[in-house]
């Protein structure tokens, strides 16, 4: 998954003013206790990390972005 893909997917779930804040602020366990912003600085692939959110997020993504 293109990275901005990846952005595109999260703002569509929780909006482009909520997604930033989840991006910078939620620490997710399965990124290893980073954040998203961190995680995919550190070089960790989108899909994992979209993973991820699905993971912390599972009711709020839509089913056609898993």
């Amino acid at each position: 998954m293109r990275l901005t893909d990846f952005w595109t997917r999260l703002e569509e779930t929780f909006g482009p003013g909520y997604a930033a804040s989840i991006a910078s602020d939620q620490v997710l366990a399965p990124l290893g206790e980073r954040t998203i912003e961190q995680a995919l600085a550190a070089g960790e692939e989108t899909h994992v990390v979209w993973r991820a959110v699905v993971a912390a997020y599972p009711d709020r993504v839509p089913a056609r972005l898993r």
